[in-house]
Formats: structure tokens, sequence, C-alpha cells
């Protein structure tokens, strides 16, 4: 999909632009013409030491598959660092990534939702850091501190450690997959190139504080099973002790109103990120 460049040049702070977002985001911020400073978090400490205008900062840091045995650097990277940037940057904005990861607990997905946590179990640990971070930024007085809470992120480059990065991985290396979650599973995807170009334009004219970054649909274990099959001719297995995990439809309608539909679909999208994934395992020069 090609989106029309952007006539407002403004300067863009990225921070954790290695990432997988945030490399994405540095990419398209550029093609658009716009002023980016991609901050590591190497360079972060240099970043907030100089306390120079950093224009509209997005807050791509933050742990992936592995956050359950780095407590405390999870801890830092939603919550610490946080901290730090508001208090230390110069910023027209800052947008602050989470996740509707949060909505776990909830009976409702929209932004405003009340949102349920059990410290006592190791798998919230993840949502209370990160409404900790939330919190952080909605305690600014500012009104340009926003958070997006980004649903089941895909493309090239995406972390093994997540569902769909170990499914493709494991087939493009062994022609088979074997799904450790049910065919009745579900989740919300959006693609990587939808978010790129909705954190800019909710960072530069949300009129809200937080809004959902997700597909707004479901899609099913049996539904990505069955396209892998048919384009690839993988193998596919559902181990005989898979749990269902449905995730509620995450609400986009705030999003939508002002910024349009996403235009996602992992299921159409699979073909050409197969393709691409083999092109970039292929040539380093595509890297």
């Amino acid at each position: 999909m090609r989106f029309a460049v952007s006539a407002d040049r403004s300067t863009f702070t990225v921070l954790g632009a290695r990432g997988f977002i945030g490399a994405a985001l540095v990419a398209w911020l550029e093609s658009q013409d716009h002023v980016v400073h991609a901050v590591t978090r190497a360079s972060l400490p240099a970043l907030l030491a100089g306390r120079r205008p950093a224009g509209r900062v997005i807050y791509c840091v933050g742990l992936t598959g592995d956050f359950h045995v780095r407590p405390q650097d999870m801890a830092e990277a939603h919550v610490g660092l946080v901290a730090r940037c508001l208090g230390e940057l110069q910023f027209d904005s800052f947008l602050m990534l989470s996740s509707t990861s949060l909505y776990a607990r909830a009976t409702a997905t929209c932004e405003d939702a009340v949102l349920p946590v059990l410290p006592g179990e190791p798998s919230d640990l993840y949502n209370v850091t990160k409404l900790a971070g939330e919190a952080l930024c909605l305690a600014d007085p500012r009104p340009t501190a926003r958070v997006v809470r980004l649903s089941n992120v895909y493309g090239i480059g995406m972390p093994p450690e997540t569902f769909l990065g170990r499914v493709l991985r494991e087939g493009s290396a062994t022609g088979s997959v074997v799904f450790r979650e049910s065919a009745a599973s579900a989740n919300d995807y959006i693609s990587v190139a939808s978010v790129a170009r909705l954190l800019p334009a909710i960072a530069a004219a949300g009129r809200h504080r937080i809004y959902n970054v997700a597909g707004g649909s479901n899609t099913s274990h049996a539904a990505i099973a069955c396209c892998l099959h048919n384009i690839a001719a993988w193998r596919i297995g559902f181990a005989s002790d898979a749990p269902t995990l449905r995730h509620p439809p995450i609400d986009t309608a705030r999003l939508e109103e002002e910024f349009g539909p996403t235009a996602s679909n992992l299921v159409a999208d699979l073909p050409t990120l197969l393709a691409l994934a083999q092109e970039y395992r292929c040539s380093p020069s595509t890297r």
C-alpha cells in the first residue's frame, strides 16, 4: 500500500529506533521527508543530558517475549525510562507504545474500559508495568503526552518470540509447524506498515490521550494454518493439549473516527509476507 507524502515537515525523535517497530517507524518518517532522530538505548543518555528540543517523541522502548526472565529490565523500560523522558526531555508531544494485552481481564476493549490485573500472577507483570507507564503519561499535565495500545504487529523482521514470528520461522526452517494453541484460538493483528503510518499522525494531531491501534477484528489460528498450508504447502499440526486462547476483539472506533481504517488483513498479507521473509533471509543487502 502506498501513502501520500505529508506536506507537514516535522521533527520526530524515535526512542528504541533499532527495534522492530522503531526501525519501521524511522524508515516511514524518513520517506515522508521528516527530520528524524533515531535514538537507541546506547544514545539515550546523551539525549537526556543534552536537554535539546526533541520535537515529537515516540517511545518504542520495551520488552517482548523474554520479559518473564527480565522483570527488572522490563520495569525500567516500561516505567523508569518513561518517567525520565517525561521529566527531562523537551518535547512537542510524547507518545508511549503500550499494549492491548491490558484488556485480557477486562469486560470491554474501548480505551476507557476498567482494566483489572492480578499482581500475583506472573503473566500480569507485563501489564502492570505497562499500566504504570501509561499512568505516568496520563498524569502529565501536558495534553500532548499520549498512549497507544498496540495489538499484535506483523511484518518483516518481527521478533521471533512472538506467536506469528515463531510460526513463520519454524515453518520456513522445517516445512512444518506445530501450533501450541488450539485452532479456535484467535488474536487481533495489525501490519507494521499501518502502525508506522498511524503513530506519527496520532503524535501530531490526536484529539484523545489513549488510542487502540489494532486491526479491529480477530483472525483465528485455523485461518492462519489453512493459509500457510495452501500457499507454502507446510505440514500443519496442533498440539494435543493445546489450550484455546480467544482474545476479545479490540474496539477501534476512536482510531477510525479520526484517522480512518487501518487496512490490515493478515490472511491477505501472508503470501507477500512469506515471499518477503524468504528474500530477507537470502539477501543480507535487504536488511
